[in-house]
């Protein structure tokens, strides 16, 4: 990062921004301190926080300015960061005990709760439908939804398109079982729609700018008026609940990342293409669809995610029911 990004970004956190910033860290730090044992890292100390991270989103962001690791380092906790190429890997990652705390689209958390992951919603960004869609290749003759029925299609298992695609195909009135659906991570999936062996794919922010700047990859329908697509961050709940200051402070990094990333768009592609290693005008096509704004779950969005739970149940995709407050953060709004 440039030193001049770095002055810029060191003014904007620090300077001018406590008032909207406190209300936020003050909603969080109710939550930490109402679902979690009151205790400090003095009291129950930690040593090491593992985080899952994917390429791209605010924790990426985050991991680029080094705030979050400086600031634990200070108390005596060493930040290790593991990239995983999707959610659903990275939340059996957690599941297995290899990181603490991560973020994944809507659905991973419903496939690792329904699993048995022992997991805690502790956060969530709001809703970028944009930033998910079903894409075709340029020269394909689909040109709605209605023209999937039938199709191949490939996506990431248990991601967060998995239920952009239940909507488009409800929206479209195809029977779930009336499209193929072949399950690959982004970058086999990717390699398989270049290939011309599936007609499309469904795929969310970067992968999906890459795919129209890169291949020409034309967006067949996004998630605009059909899904949230929230991005959720998770925790461990053994490590969280003997933790509880250390998942206090990230939540309270991301949410001053947060609060200068929604207005510095530009230095957040810098950093991100810098992080993931895109060309930066890859990165500013997923950048202006995101949002920016970290907060404690609310009743609503508990709901859109239960809503989602039982359709994947419905749809027999989890192998049994769940109720999403049981793996939510008691926070007082």
């Amino acid at each position: 990062m440039s030193k001049a990004v770095s002055k810029a970004m060191s003014q904007a956190l620090f300077q001018n921004q406590k008032r909207r910033t406190l209300g936020v860290l003050a909603a969080i730090a109710a939550g930490v301190a109402g679902g979690f044992p009151a205790l400090s890292l003095a009291q129950n100390k930690a040593t090491t926080l593992r985080i899952g991270y994917q390429k791209y989103g605010t924790l990426t962001l985050l991991k680029g300015t080094g705030a979050l690791d400086k600031r634990l380092a200070a108390q005596g906790v060493e930040v290790k960061w593991t990239e995983f190429p999707a959610g659903p890997q990275l939340l059996e990652g957690l599941n297995v005990g290899s990181i603490d705390f991560g973020t994944t689209g809507e659905a991973p958390p419903i496939f690792a709760q329904a699993a048995g992951a022992d997991l805690l919603y502790v956060g969530n960004e709001p809703p970028a439908p944009s930033g998910e869609a079903v894409i075709v290749p340029k020269n394909s003759t689909l040109k709605t939804a209605a023209d999937l029925r039938g199709k191949k299609i490939v996506l990431n298992k248990g991601s967060n398109v998995h239920y952009l695609l239940v909507k488009v195909l409800e929206k479209a009135g195809i029977a779930y079982k009336d499209v193929e659906i072949i399950y690959l991570p982004p970058a086999d999936a990717r390699a398989a729609f270049e290939r011309g062996s599936v007609d499309a794919w469904v795929i969310w922010d970067p992968f999906l700018a890459a795919a129209e700047k890169q291949l020409g990859a034309r967006i067949l329908i996004d998630g605009k008026g059909l899904v949230s697509n929230h991005q959720f961050y998770l925790a461990a709940r053994p490590y969280a609940q003997k933790y509880p200051e250390v998942v206090k402070v990230v939540l309270e990094e991301l949410a001053r990342i947060d609060e200068w990333g929604g207005k510095n768009l530009k230095e957040v592609t810098s950093i991100l293409s810098a992080q993931v290693g895109l060309d930066p005008a890859i990165v500013d096509i997923a950048t202006q669809r995101a949002t920016f704004g970290v907060k404690p779950l609310t009743e609503h969005v508990i709901r859109e995610q239960q809503s989602i739970a039982d359709v994947f149940a419905d749809l027999k995709l989890i192998p049994k029911r769940i109720n999403i407050k049981d793996a939510v953060f008691s926070v007082k709004l």
